[in-house]
Formats: C-alpha cells, sequence, structure tokens
C-alpha cells in the first residue's frame, strides 16, 4: 500500500473529524437539544444517524472512492439545513451548524479523495473518453 503524505493524513483527519461530527451534531439535535415533540427522539436520532453510517468504514479506512460517494449522502443533510435555515426560525441556530458542518465535511471529503487518489495512482476517465469508448463499442457491434 502507498503510504500517505502528512499532507493526505491531515486531509484524512479533517474528513474524518468533519464526517463523525456530523453525525454526533445531528444525533445531539434530535436527540436531546430539539426532539421531536410526538415522537420518540432516540428512533428519529437514529433514522437520521443511519445513512451516515453507510460509508463509515470506508472513511475510517481511508478509501479515497468512499469518501468521494459519501458526499452524495451529505448532499440530504445540506438540503435539510437549507430548508430549516429557509423556513424554521427556531432552529435556524442548529441548522447553521449543520450546514457548516456538513460543508466541511464535502470539501473535505473531495479534498482527500482526490490527492489520496493521485499518490494511489487512481484515475477516472474523463467523461469525453467513457463516452467514446461507448461510441466505439456500440459501432463495432455487428447487427444480429
Amino acid at each position: 500500500m502507498t503510504p500517505m503524505s502528512s499532507n493526505t493524513k491531515n486531509l484524512r483527519y479533517f474528513a474524518l473529524i468533519a464526517n463523525l461530527s456530523l453525525i454526533l451534531w445531528v444525533g445531539l439535535w434530535q436527540s436531546t437539544i430539539s426532539p421531536h415533540p410526538h415522537l420518540n427522539n432516540y428512533v428519529i436520532a437514529v433514522m437520521w444517524i443511519i445513512p451516515m453510517l453507510l460509508p463509515l468504514k470506508g472513511i475510517l479506512e481511508g478509501k479515497p472512492y468512499t469518501h468521494a460517494w459519501a458526499n452524495f449522502i451529505l448532499m440530504f443533510y445540506f438540503l435539510h439545513a437549507l430548508t430549516i435555515l429557509w423556513v424554521d426560525d427556531g432552529e435556524r441556530w442548529l441548522a447553521l451548524i449543520e450546514l457548516i458542518i456538513t460543508s466541511s465535511a464535502f470539501v473535505a471529503n473531495i479534498l482527500f479523495a482526490r490527492v489520496r487518489a493521485k499518490e494511489l495512482g487512481i484515475k477516472l476517465k474523463r467523461l469525453s473518453q467513457v463516452e467514446r469508448e461507448e461510441r466505439e463499442a456500440h459501432d463495432t457491434k455487428e447487427p444480429k
């Protein structure tokens, strides 16, 4: 396995801390700080946390691909924070914290995935290259 540079390790720690902070923040928000008045606050907190647990193993292991796709999950929390900022005066500061943590995790995941992938020699093909290869594969097939 290719060793990580100190810069890559710092980006990994930044991503790890940001992702774990979001799990902690969402759990605290939903269970303790501002629980739902009519539903079990711990069940709601677990439901909010489960999506973030899906990429956690790969994030803990420092896998660049997992960091990259974890951002799709983070978009749910990003949109949640923006929605609460827009519609709920009472929880605006809670949503602002969620937005800051989510944005930090998003940026950290991107930076770590990019830098670590370069270290490992992983290179994604450009979309135009993929389209060209698919077109060539389709054009070379003989009709049945």
